[in-house]
């Protein structure tokens, strides 16, 4: 297998860092093709966990080449902190590049985000820039290196931008000067890690080098195919890696879907197989407690919510993705479980008919539906840490193959807890 894109086929938290840390291993060049300082990936080795949140999740790996690519989303100066996190922890970034084209997010981004947000989302300035960049009124990483085109982008739109941050949001203008001079200074700390990204990714695609490549969020956030409004401001999934990572859909020989063994979301949206009444809610706590079964969003600390795994939302995702493999996550979780719920298929409120198949999944529409469950037998023996599909206990295999069945695509990696060490590779 060589070049291969890897993407959430969830709402995200899938633990795809895990996998592309574990992959990147076999890599010569990781791109992270979309989202920012939104995201919130960990790293686990040995006692150590590592936070990434735009730092591709293979930088771990010092002769993999990390690229942060021209679809992401960067805001300089929490870059620059994650960057210095990381050396404190004895990380070495010198094999980090960025695109000259990934937009940078500006102060404005983050004020209006953090004071007029309605969906719940992480307050890093995300959605409003990326609507600056499709407004064509946007910065890009290059800018901050050329002062002169940095002050005449400046002086073009701020005015603009002035006039709609104190008439329609009632908040302070900035100034051309102010602005150049906080941003030449990021540039000053970041220009060691400007690259000439398309000519690295063609030399590493004429050599016959493997490429993988990273999304961030989840595939039911994505802002076309999602479930809207409540989704993310980029495209999550594989077709995004094309577009984000500057890679042709022919040079992508596998595409990656990673899901949870159960589900969960964070903030708001609708949720169709959320536990949230009765006796089950202990599995809901449960999930939201300590390690090793921490479900707490990395980036934003929120709890995330909890719910049995939805069949119908990943026939979805596999189906919009032209998923290859999935890898699936967290199967240590189920361990205690004498019976485990998976929703097969959804039954309309409005009408009764039963659906295994939906065309849409924005979520006014997917509001109408409730789960119809299918009760498996549990496995109630320990899994934590295995690393062989023989030692799996029989139930948990049948669990696999059902899910695999279901969404007719292979389980190729099963993760049975946080360490790198924890996976079950069937890629191969």
């Amino acid at each position: 297998m060589k070049n291969l894109v890897v993407v959430g086929g969830q709402w995200g938290d899938e633990g795809k860092a895990k996998i592309i840390d574990f992959l990147a291993e076999k890599s010569d060049l990781v791109i992270r093709f979309q989202g920012g300082a939104n995201a919130g990936h960990t790293v686990r080795l040995g006692e150590k966990s590592f936070k990434f949140h735009l730092i591709p999740s293979g930088v771990l790996h010092q002769e993999v080449t990390c690229l942060i690519g021209a679809g992401t989303v960067i805001e300089p100066g929490l870059l620059i902190k994650e960057i210095e996190e990381l050396k404190k922890t004895g990380v070495s970034l010198k094999n980090l590049k960025i695109s000259p084209l990934a937009s940078i997010t500006m102060p404005w981004h983050l004020e209006i985000d953090s004071r007029f947000d309605t969906i719940g989302s992480t307050k890093r300035g995300i959605g409003q820039t990326y609507a600056d960049k499709y407004g064509r009124i946007g910065f890009q990483f290059k800018d901050m290196f050329e002062p002169e085109v940095f002050k005449l982008k400046l002086k073009k739109f701020l005015p603009q931008q002035n006039k709609l941050l104190s008439q329609i949001y009632q908040l302070k203008e900035y100034s051309v000067e102010e602005i150049l001079e906080q941003y030449l200074a990021y540039g000053e700390k970041l220009k060691i890690y400007l690259a000439d990204s398309n000519r690295i990714i063609q030399q590493a695609l004429k050599s016959k080098k493997k490429v993988l490549l990273e999304g961030a969020q989840g595939s039911l956030l994505d802002i076309t195919y999602g479930t809207y409004p409540f989704v993310t401001s980029s495209h999550p999934i594989s077709g995004g890696a094309c577009i984000g990572g500057g890679i042709g859909p022919s040079k992508i020989d596998f595409s990656l879907g990673v899901f949870k063994s159960f589900s969960t979301r964070v903030g708001q949206g609708a949720f169709p197989t959320e536990i949230t009444q009765g006796e089950e809610e202990a599995f809901s706590r449960l999930l939201q407690a300590k390690e090793p079964w921490a479900e707490v969003g990395t980036t934003t600390n929120r709890q995330r919510r909890v719910g049995w795994f939805d069949l119908v939302l990943a026939r979805f995702s596999s189906q919009i993705n032209s998923l290859d493999g999935i890898a699936l996550s967290k199967i240590d979780v189920l361990d205690q479980f004498e019976e485990i719920l998976v929703c097969e298929a959804y039954r309309d409120k409005r009408t009764g008919e039963v659906l295994k198949n939906l065309e849409s999944i924005g979520n006014f529409y997917l509001e109408n539906f409730e789960p119809v469950y299918t009760k498996l037998p549990g496995w109630e023996r320990r899994t934590f840490g295995l690393n062989k599909l023989k030692q799996l206990p029989t139930n948990a295999r049948r669990y696999l193959d059902f899910i695999s069945e279901q969404l007719e695509t292979e389980v190729k990696l099963v993760s049975t807890g946080p360490s790198r060490e924890h996976i079950i590779d069937l890629l191969n």
